[in-house]
């Protein structure tokens, strides 16, 4: 993967390009991670497709654009994006966040769409009490307590059967925390704040759809998946046994044959 920056629209992007691969796929990472989250697991698509992955902005060490990250915002850096790379179509697989940005990008640029994998993501918006938490979230990061965050995010994404095999990973995420400038963090919070619906875009779009799920997911538990999945009979849905909210690293094989097959096929 080669690193680099690059503008797109008005916006610094970091990214990283395996450049080669008649199949490409866009990896978008989840709230207070980076593009550094995929490194295992992209050499496990790279001999099949090329795999680019970004930092969100706001997150890892893209711009910071304002106090407001809207969802439709990045959708339209990532298509800048795209035409900066002079790349056409691409399936977007959202880990969490980015499968919320994934989804803005849906509906504003289904054109560009082979396909759209929601990685532990939903498409419902946040509830009253969601946005009360991250409102909460925004108010400890100005006070300085981010490290409130760190103690808890990271860990809560992993199955509790997983913690003790993946603490490696889950120590990379604390400290990932703690390097993401909190202007980034309250400005991606104010973003998913005002996240709509998207259900209906969902089954009106035409975009082909992969749901890849965790069964011991602490942040999408099977019950609201499942209320997701009816909504959208025309989703494929692949489910990770013993995975919780980060099935591309609880397991990584598992995931990587769910992605292959819906890319390749």
């Amino acid at each position: 993967m080669k690193e680099r920056f690059l503008m797109a629209g008005s916006t610094a992007l970091h990214i990283a390009d395996s450049g080669k691969g008649d199949k490409c796929v866009v990896l978008l990472h989840g709230y207070l991670e980076s593009l550094y989250v995929w490194d295992d697991f992209v050499p496990l698509l790279t001999p099949h497709m090329r795999v680019i992955t970004v930092d969100i902005p706001g997150h890892g060490i893209s711009e910071v654009k304002g106090e407001v990250h809207t969802m439709e915002y990045i959708a339209d850096v990532l298509c800048g994006m795209l035409d900066a790379l002079g790349i056409e179509k691409v399936t977007m697989v959202g880990h969490s966040m980015g499968g919320y940005v994934s989804l803005a990008f849906c509906s504003k640029y289904a054109q560009r769409l082979d396909g759209l994998v929601l990685l532990s993501s939903s498409p419902f918006p946040d509830t009253e009490l969601k946005q009360e938490n991250r409102r909460r979230e925004i108010a400890l990061v100005k006070a300085g307590k981010k490290d409130v965050l760190a103690r808890v995010a990271p860990e809560a994404g992993f199955a509790e059967q997983n913690r003790r095999r993946l603490h490696s990973y889950i120590e990379d995420l604390v400290e990932q925390v703690h390097i993401t400038e909190d202007d980034g963090i309250v400005a991606l919070l104010n973003g998913m704040i005002q996240r709509v619906d998207q259900n209906q875009m969902l089954s009106e779009c035409g975009v082909r759809q992969l749901f890849i799920l965790g069964k011991h997911d602490n942040y999408i538990p099977v019950e609201a998946a499942e209320e997701f999945i009816k909504l959208n009979p025309q989703a494929e849905v692949a489910w990770l046994e013993n995975s919780g909210h980060m099935g591309f690293i609880e397991e990584p094989e598992a995931c990587a044959e769910a992605l292959k097959s819906f890319v390749l096929n």
